[in-house]
């Protein structure tokens, strides 16, 4: 979070320092519009997003409208006497969405298990054409004939007796220690 609000502060002051303060001031009221300012948001400048580590954005989700600004003025009195719709119409005018809505599962866990399978079938299918057009057959000295015949060939010569097969070999009785 520091490192965030380190770089707002970069960028700020990058920005005053290229195109001026009043330059910049211009520049954020171009993007934000005719929306109303009201804290200092997560990253403390004036931008709108939808979190639930920090739910108060720096500034409202839409413009105000003369429904809205009749509406805000009729909040400053009782609530009992507003009715739901304009209760959930305040609220949309603040915020885009409701905290159930932002934790609700968007289902992206489906792209991203979809991606993985499709990485590894490709590479699946990568390996058995590789197997099949460019690497030459397994040598005939894998089966289980050979490697017999290699073995006792190791013990007849006695290769490695102190820590080496040879050492696991018991000569006398023709067995394995």
């Amino acid at each position: 979070m520091a490192n965030v609000n380190l770089a707002s502060v970069v960028l700020r002051t990058a920005l005053r320092a290229k195109i001026g303060t009043r330059q910049s001031h211009d520049m954020i009221a171009q993007k934000i519009g005719k929306r109303e300012v009201v804290g200092h948001g997560w990253n403390g400048l004036p931008v709108y997003a939808d979190r639930v580590d920090y739910p108060m954005p720096a500034i409202r989700f839409k413009e105000n409208t003369r429904d809205v600004l009749a509406l805000r003025e009729k909040e400053k009195g009782d609530w009992k006497k507003m009715s739901l719709q304009e209760k959930k119409a305040l609220y949309r005018a603040s915020f885009c969405q409701t905290f159930a809505e932002m934790k609700h599962p968007t289902g992206e866990w489906k792209a991203c298990l979809g991606a993985a399978l499709i990485a590894a079938s490709m590479s699946l299918i990568g390996m058995m054409l590789l197997k099949a057009f460019v690497y030459e057959p397994i040598p005939e000295t894998f089966d289980e004939e050979h490697q017999k015949a290699q073995l006792k060939r190791m013990l007849d010569l006695n290769i490695n007796p102190i820590h080496g097969v040879s050492s696991k070999w018991d000569y006398d009785n023709n067995k394995w220690k």
